[in-house]
C-alpha cells in the first residue's frame, strides 16, 4: 500500500507499506473474509452447506442453528435458543459485531409475522422507487405488461438512458426479492438498457403504474407442510426479430414462491414442444439444486421427496417421460438425458397442469387482469397490513 499522505517515513518516500492483513476494498478483500469467517465457523462445530457456501449449519441432539451469511449481514435460524445464543456470543468475540435483535428488516426485506405464518414485503422499497423516478405520477395499472405494445430495438437517438438504467437496476433487486409478478416485465424492458426510445418508457411508466397499484403486495408463507412445487412454461418465438422463445419457472414452498426466473432461450427452438422441453431443463436444474439444498437443512422431512414440476404441455412431458430416439429431437438430446436422469433418480417428477391453472404463465407474456390476479395469489403475493405490533409477533 502506498504511504498514507502526511506519514510518508522521511528519505524513504519511495517504499510502500506491506499489509499484514487485508483491507476493505481490496480485490482480495472477500476472498480473505471468507476464509476467516469459513475456519471460524467450522472451528465450533458448524458444517458448511455444498450447495450454497454462505449457509451453516449445526446440528446436535439438543437442536439445530442455520447461519445465513450475505457479505457481512447474518441471519440466524434455530430451534433452541440457548444455541442461538451461544452462537452470538461466540461470533462476538471473534468478531465486531451488533445483535439487531429479532429479524424484521434484513438486506431491505421487511419481515411480518402474523397468525398464519410470515409475510416477505418491500413497500418501503416500492415508496422510495415512486418517489425517486414517478414522483409526478399518480396514476395506476392493474397489469404489468401492455399486451397491445410490441417493443423492438431502438434504432434512433436514445431518451434518457441513464435514468432509464437506474429505474431497471432498482427493479431487477425488487423482482429478485419479493416481487415475482415483475419478472417478464423487467426482463422484457432491460433487453433495452443501452439505448432507450419513448416506446420503452412507455411499457416502463406502465410498470411504475402497476408498482403503485400494488405497493403493499408481499410474498406470504403460510404453515403449510414442507412440499415444494415447481411450474415450467415457455412462449415460442416471442421475439420475432430474433425467433427465440422466452422460458420460465417459479417453485413454491408455504403457499408461496421461493424461486423463480424469466429469460429469453440462448437458442432457437424448432416448435412449441422443443421451447417447453428447454424451460422444463432449466426447471430440472433449479429443482436438483433446491434438492440438494433442503438434503442439508435440519428438521425436514426424510427421505427427501421427488420435487412435483408442473408443465401445461402433454407433448413436453411425453418426451420427458420416453425413452425411445427420436430423429427429430436429436439437437435437444443432452436435455432429454439430464431430464430422463431426474426422472430416474426420483429427484423430480412432471404432472400436467392447465394453461390457465399455471402460475408461471405470467413470467412468458403479458397476460389479462383477471389472470395475472389469480397468478400472483397462486405466487403467495397478496396485500398486507404493514403495520405489525408488537403484540403478534411471537
Amino acid at each position: 500500500m502506498e504511504q498514507p499522505e502526511g506519514f510518508s517515513a522521511p528519505g524513504q518516500e519511495g517504499k510502500v507499506c506491506k499489509l499484514v492483513k487485508s483491507l476493505y476494498g481490496l480485490k482480495q478483500a472477500p476472498k480473505q473474509w471468507h476464509q476467516k469467517f469459513d475456519q471460524v465457523m467450522l472451528n465450533n462445530g458448524f458444517k458448511i452447506n455444498e450447495c450454497d457456501k454462505c449457509v451453516y449449519v449445526k446440528n446436535t441432539m439438543r437442536g439445530y442453528v442455520i447461519l445465513c451469511l450475505y457479505v457481512d449481514d447474518m441471519l440466524i435460524v434455530g430451534s433452541d435458543d440457548k444455541m442461538i445464543k451461544s452462537t452470538k456470543d461466540m461470533l462476538k468475540a471473534r468478531f465486531d459485531m451488533k445483535d439487531m435483535g429479532l429479524a424484521d428488516v434484513i438486506l431491505g426485506i421487511k419481515i411480518n409475522r402474523t397468525q398464519y405464518g410470515l409475510v416477505l414485503s418491500q413497500s418501503h422499497y416500492v415508496d422510495k422507487i415512486l418517489e425517486k423516478f414517478n414522483e409526478g405520477d399518480t396514476s395506476v395499472a392493474q397489469t404489468p405488461v401492455d399486451t397491445t405494445q410490441h417493443l423492438s430495438k431502438n434504432r434512433g437517438e436514445g431518451v434518457a438512458q441513464l435514468e432509464y438504467s437506474r429505474i431497471i437496476g432498482s427493479l431487477m433487486y425488487l423482482m429478485t426479492c419479493t416481487r415475482p409478478d415483475l419478472a417478464y416485465a423487467a426482463s422484457r424492458l432491460s433487453r433495452y438498457t443501452s439505448n432507450p426510445s419513448s416506446e420503452h418508457w412507455k411499457g416502463m411508466t406502465r410498470l411504475l403504474r402497476y408498482l403503485r397499484y400494488t405497493i403493499n403486495y408481499g410474498l406470504h408463507y403460510g404453515r403449510d407442510p414442507a412440499v415444494i412445487e415447481g411450474y415450467s412454461d415457455a412462449n415460442w418465438i416471442s421475439d420475432m426479430k430474433d425467433s427465440k422463445s422466452t422460458s420460465d419457472y417459479v417453485f413454491t414452498l408455504g403457499g408461496a414462491a421461493i424461486a423463480w426466473k424469466s429469460s429469453k432461450q440462448t437458442l432457437i427452438a424448432r416448435s412449441t414442444m422443443e421451447s417447453e422441453f428447454i424451460a422444463l431443463d432449466k426447471a430440472g436444474e433449479e429443482a436438483e439444486w433446491l434438492r440438494q439444498f433442503v438434503e442439508e437443512v435440519p428438521g425436514w422431512p426424510k427421505p427427501t421427496s421427488a420435487i412435483c414440476i408442473h408443465c401445461d404441455c402433454q407433448s413436453a412431458i411425453g418426451r420427458a417421460q420416453s425413452a425411445m430416439y427420436n430423429g427429430k429431437s436429436r439437437h435437444i438430446r443432452r436435455r432429454h438425458n439430464t431430464i430422463r436422469q431426474l426422472l430416474s433418480m426420483g429427484v423430480i417428477s412432471i404432472d400436467y397442469v392447465r394453461s390457465k391453472d399455471n402460475i408461471a404463465d405470467p413470467f412468458t407474456k403479458g397476460l389479462s387482469r383477471e389472470l395475472v390476479h389469480k397468478s400472483s395469489r397462486g405466487m403467495g403475493l397478496k396485500p398486507f397490513e404493514q403495520v405489525c405490533t408488537k403484540e403478534n409477533i411471537s
